[in-house]
């Protein structure tokens, strides 16, 4: 075994020289782009069924990839792995639905078997393939060209460059469909209510705010009532209020820096040693922008609000827990 190491330049160059097969095969996947796609985009709006993707090898890892995408994204999809279809998974298709098969020759024993079983149900059959003289590109009804010159692999034989272009033609295909059904950011959160994901898209700050407990006191509140009212709501601050009206806000922070600035803090009142005009929110606000605001302002709490009146606390800790960051 060779326990030399390789420089750090000719790995680098290995891999710029694999990324760049890569993106100009995937520049050249623009010129392929004919009336076909537009066709398939129509069928598959006009359709009362799913897409069924179907394919083999590392195509089919690819075919459940685009399946994946389009769900998330509006279009009810289905992946039938090509060899199991032809095995007793072939009525997973249903009359409306539309059948994608992917294959990179066209030629694989499993899509010449499957192509004449799909072609028999009357469904409308789409070949992503980069040959477009196959067996599969033949009898589809509709074609998505995804033909690259070779493979980034040296060797010609790992599916590289070929699997990237599938890739990138179903992203094409999906984004294409969401735009047209005006598919919004709310219906993305409808399909990913779970995760760091969902949670940007849908939690807002009344979620939040309304576990916490709300600190307030007064202007004329005396600083050793300021300091318990804080430390027994656990927020690490504390709105300051003229009545009912926000006024002010008072952190850790500021306590310390009272302490380090007064010997004696005897009557002291919270209006002593507020902060005035602190930043505030809104409580139908997503709790994203709060914590872009946080970031913004280079600060740990928010002040929300319900119609222009205090409600409440959003903490950065909130946001941690949540998994928003």
């Amino acid at each position: 075994m060779n326990n030399t190491l390789t420089p750090d330049s000719t790995i680098l160059d290995l891999a710029r020289r694999t990324i760049e097969k890569e993106r100009d095969a995937i520049g050249h996947l623009t010129t392929l782009l004919n009336e076909d796609f537009s066709r398939i985009v129509n069928c598959i709006l006009e359709s009362k069924g799913r897409v069924v993707i179907s394919g083999i090898g590392k195509s089919a890892i690819i075919a459940s990839k685009i399946v994946a995408t389009l769900n998330s994204t509006g279009t009810p999809a289905i992946f039938m792995h090509a060899a199991d279809a032809i095995h007793g998974d072939l009525g997973t298709i249903q009359d409306n639905d539309i059948v994608i098969c992917i294959s990179k020759s066209g030629n694989t024993p499993e899509i010449k078997m499957l192509v004449p079983l799909i072609k028999r149900g009357k469904n409308i059959l789409i070949g992503m393939t980069g040959n477009t003289d196959s067996f599969l590109a033949k009898q589809a009804d509709h074609v998505l060209n995804t033909f690259v010159e070779k493979e980034a692999c040296p060797n010609g034989l790992a599916p590289t460059t070929s699997t990237t272009a599938q890739l990138v033609m179903g992203d094409a295909l999906a984004i294409v469909l969401l735009e047209l059904r005006g598919f919004s950011s709310a219906d993305f959160a409808k399909f990913h209510p779970g995760g760091t994901l969902g949670k940007r898209l849908y939690l807002r700050v009344s979620d939040i705010a309304k576990n916490n407990q709300i600190p307030q006191v007064q202007l004329n509140t005396e600083v050793k009532q300021v300091i318990v009212e804080i430390s027994k709501k656990m927020l690490g601050v504390t709105a300051v209020l003229d009545k009912n009206k926000v006024v002010g806000i008072i952190t850790d922070g500021d306590i310390r820096r009272m302490l380090n600035n007064h010997d004696n803090i005897k009557g002291l009142t919270a209006a002593d040693i507020m902060s005035k005009n602190p930043k505030t929110i809104e409580m139908d606000t997503l709790a994203i922008k709060a914590l872009e605001l946080m970031q913004q302002k280079g600060i740990s709490q928010l002040l929300a609000l319900q119609d222009g009146e205090y409600a409440g606390v959003i903490h950065l800790h909130n946001l941690i827990n949540e998994g928003i960051i």
